[in-house]
């Protein structure tokens, strides 16, 4: 029996959000970077819960959380006191078998907010063999920096959703450091930069790979429903968002496209033109996209297998314009619009 597709088809929001160091007042993120006193913490929340409010979104991913209870709060500023609240690797419960209430150490987590049960999640910690490297001068590379959440979502129709939110690894140089954060190499030598960037790059692309394992085993021969979002740290066009989704092989065998993830802004229904003129970041003065939402078949408006399709794909970007900080995030947030079918009974 084919689908149904009519105005009482059920509707969903999703987005990515990169929060840009959410952290409690008073407490060490980075070794480097002052804390937040209580004023500017406040100051922070209160610019970011705006902007979550006007996502008007049902599940966000979320990145650049040192502390989940930060987290709540901004919620609960933007009034989606309904939604359950997870980021395991910044927990401030006591009881955190991950943080014993710490919150996230050395490197922020992501997390992620949802109107809808949150029935399973669990971290990616380890980078499947496939996607283990040798990075030069500093040896084998086996775990996520920043471990990818993966959760099941039960949307309105009853259908279970994959969700996988990550923040790989930055396009920033990753030079030597002693234990104590000293540098080991000349950072003012071209050629050194060189070797830096390099190191940045293969461990973005471990964890795109490592990634891309998970999500050929998820959708392998099944016709569940998977979307990727966050904070990829290059541009779609790059070779770890194409790791990440294949969907150019499908171009040469389309029974690649079951295990394909596809650029959202790509395949939705309306306003195409958006794609063109889309930025969640600006490096120096070049504006870019880095924070992507990739769907799975199931959301292809034209797959034998949809349970729905991507109707439009909005970017919130107003607040990277301002000139004078501060800016309550250095990110641009993402939202896609996802209409479903009705299933038949």
């Amino acid at each position: 029996m084919a689908l149904t597709h009519t105005e009482a088809d059920a509707q969903f929001i999703i987005a990515t959000a990169n929060l840009f160091n959410l952290a409690l007042p008073n407490r060490v993120f980075y070794h480097n970077t002052d804390v937040y006193s209580t004023n500017v913490y406040q100051q922070k929340i209160h610019a970011l819960a705006p902007l979550l409010r006007q996502l008007q979104a049902d599940i966000i991913g979320c990145q650049e959380v040192w502390d989940e209870q930060a987290l709540r709060e901004v919620c609960e500023l933007a009034g989606m006191t309904d939604c359950q609240v997870i980021a395991p690797l910044a927990s401030n419960a006591a009881d955190s078998s991950l943080t014993q209430g710490q919150g996230a150490t050395g490197t922020p987590a992501v997390g992620l907010v949802s109107r809808f049960a949150i029935e399973h999640y669990h971290l990616l910690e380890n980078i499947p063999k496939i996607g283990q490297l040798d990075i030069p001068d500093m040896g084998r590379y086996e775990r996520f920096n920043r471990p990818p959440l993966l959760a099941h979502v039960r949307l309105p129709t009853g259908t279970l959703l994959h969700v996988i939110v990550a923040h790989l690894k930055s396009q920033r140089p990753d030079y030597l450091e002693d234990a104590r954060g000293r540098p080991l190499e000349d950072r003012d030598d071209p050629v050194i930069r060189v070797r830096a960037k390099l190191r940045s790059l293969c461990m973005r692309a471990a964890e795109a790979a490592g990634i891309r394992q998970y999500v050929i085993e998820t959708l392998q021969h099944n016709n569940q429903p998977l979307i990727l979002l966050g904070d990829m740290n290059d541009v779609m066009q790059s070779v770890t968002c194409q790791l990440l989704s294949e969907a150019g092989e499908v171009v040469y065998d389309k029974t690649n496209r079951d295990i394909a993830l596809f650029d959202a802004p790509s395949v939705q229904t309306r306003l195409h033109w958006l794609r063109n003129v889309a930025y969640t970041h600006i490096h120096q003065g070049m504006p870019e996209v880095l924070d992507q939402i990739l769907v799975s078949e199931q959301f292809l408006a034209d797959s034998k297998y949809k349970l729905g399709e991507v109707l439009q794909v909005d970017y919130f970007n107003d607040h990277l314009k301002f000139v004078t900080p501060p800016r309550p995030t250095d990110h641009g947030l993402v939202r896609a619009q996802i209409r479903l079918y009705n299933q038949p009974a």
